[in-house]
């Protein structure tokens, strides 16, 4: 789902692998890196500043779902999910 048919990359949070909320896998898919590394970079962040867990905060609302594209934001604005 990552790959639309014009060739661009597309960033989703994803259900497979899912933890949390599918951000870690989402951005394994979309980098290529691990998602526990990922997961772990996110920690190490919290840990140091608590910045990682607002970064993962912010992705979870931004980031579209892989299965009807649309983000937490954009529901709530009224698009898509009718």
């Amino acid at each position: 789902m990552n790959e639309p048919t014009n060739g661009t990359k597309r960033l989703y949070r994803l259900k497979d692998g899912r933890i949390v909320a599918g951000v870690c896998t989402g951005l394994r898919a979309y980098v290529g890196i691990d998602a526990t590394l990922i997961r772990l970079g996110f920690a190490l962040l919290t840990a140091f500043g608590g910045l990682g867990a607002l970064l993962y905060l912010c992705a979870w609302i931004v980031l579209p779902d892989e299965t009807d594209g649309v983000s937490i934001a954009e529901s709530f604005a009224g698009k898509g999910r009718a």
